[in-house]
């Protein structure tokens, strides 16, 4: 690949000027959904690039992440590298509100949030004459055009960290060969999840030289909180029983959760399923497939707590699974029994679990495969293989503690993934100086 570096192209100049025209109308989108959350207007207007904070004084690193999970998935990172650069600030700009809302939880020292600004140019240029970030760390595939061009031109060094790129989405790039090269050329380094996104990237134009295969950066997150009070009040009230855990669940699993707990109180009359929908707000739903599979049911959301008896706990309320993880290491991940690509298998490992997944979990197709080779992760296709091995780790102990060893020593393993990262990132921080903040 020639290493002329690449130039804007016809496709890129006919984004920019679609922007301006389409900005009108994403401004009234996305301001509608943050005003219907009910965030102040200065809040609001950060998407157009209004700054809500001032700029710290110092060398200022920027993560951009789309929503909750990339979002969360940084804050270790953060952690880590505000403890060998002690005078770095760090902003963290997200789309959703409910990303705000958690990262606000959990926020680094000498970090804030603010959301990004639409991909325009005033938008943009507004932001970054605000912010003045010294480096810029985009999240698995948030690749918006003109803010990566534009702070680039800025003087900004620009890192796509944790890569990862759909199939679909890589055949699309590949139609467009001049537009990719010129996109991807505008990061210094990029730190991808799995050998195949490096490939992928080198594919549709990356220098091979800027890319670093590395780890899943959720991988390395920090455990989810455990409310204690809320963990030792329900291992009561469930009386000591043996539970498992159905986490992340969506539209058609859940029928076939509740199946193989049928089947599963065959043998275990006294067995308690915690079912955790992956969206809340269909607890009404979920709560009506429990009762017609005729099973009783406590809910979380109307703060009923489960009893001796009861056979389904629904948890369907927002940001307390680490707690549910804490009650039982016996944890089915949803987003898999139908293809809708799996959901993060590192959470419930970091707090001790083994894992039973579907098939359907391409994003983490890697991870899978390895955690499934290791005996970390066992994989299932119906109610009767779920309910299979659910009673196999139940009956078997031994092996269900062999899982669980597999599963932490691979999590043991990825650390060192984070150190590299770390210094990689740091490596391309201006040594000293940074820019004077712009109140």
């Amino acid at each position: 690949m020639s290493s002329t570096p690449a130039r804007p192209t016809l496709l890129y100049s006919l984004y920019c000027g679609a922007s301006a025209l389409i900005a009108p109308f994403a401004w009234r989108k996305v301001a509608a959904k943050l005003r219907d959350y009910g965030l102040p207007e200065e809040r609001v207007r950060e998407r157009l690039g209004h700054a809500s904070l001032p700029r710290p004084a110092g060398r200022l690193i920027w993560f951009h992440a789309a929503s909750v999970g990339e979002s969360l998935s940084v804050l270790t990172l953060i952690q880590r590298m505000g403890e060998q650069a002690p005078d770095a600030e760090f902003l963290i700009t997200s789309g959703t509100p409910t990303s705000a809302e958690l990262i606000a939880k959990r926020m680094p020292p000498r970090c804030r949030h603010q959301f990004p600004p639409l991909d325009t140019t005033a938008a943009v240029d507004r932001f970054l004459q605000h912010w003045q970030p010294d480096l810029g760390v985009f999240v698995e595939s948030e690749l918006w055009p003109q803010m990566l061009v534009r702070a680039r031109k800025a003087g900004c060094s620009l890192v796509l960290l944790n890569a990862r790129l759909s199939d679909r989405s890589v055949a699309g790039w590949k139609k467009r060969p001049g537009t990719a090269r010129y996109i991807l050329d505008q990061f210094d380094l990029l730190v991808t999840q799995n050998q195949k996104t490096a490939t992928n990237l080198q594919a549709m134009g990356a220098a091979a030289g800027r890319i670093q295969p590395g780890s899943n950066l959720k991988a390395v997150s920090a455990p989810l909180p455990v409310d204690q009070d809320t963990l030792s009040k329900v291992r009561d009230d469930i009386g000591g029983r043996a539970a498992w855990i159905a986490s992340s669940t969506h539209e058609g699993e859940e029928e076939i959760v509740l199946e193989a707990h049928k089947a599963l109180l065959q043998q275990h009359p006294d067995l308690c399923l915690l079912l955790a929908p992956r969206h809340p707000e269909r607890g009404d739903a979920v709560e009506s497939l429990i009762r017609k599979a005729g099973l009783s049911c406590a809910r979380r959301s109307k703060g009923v707590m489960p009893g001796t008896t009861t056979q389904v706990y629904l948890a369907d309320t927002l940001g307390e699974v680490g707690t549910w993880y804490a009650l039982s290491p016996l944890v089915f991940l949803g987003g898999s029994l139908r293809e809708i690509g799996g959901h993060n298998p590192f959470e419930p490992m970091q707090a001790g679990a083994a894992v039973i997944t579907g098939t359907g979990h391409y994003n983490f197709a890697e991870t899978y495969g390895e955690l499934t080779a290791l005996g970390a992760a066992r994989e299932v296709r119906s109610a009767s293989e779920l309910a299979d091995q659910v009673a196999k780790w139940l009956d078997q102990p031994k092996a269900f503690d062999a899982a669980r060893t597999a599963a932490a020593q691979f999590m043991s393993r990825q650390s060192d993934q984070l150190d590299k990262t770390v210094n990689a990132l740091l490596a391309l921080l201006p040594a000293k100086g940074g820019r004077d903040g712009q109140g």
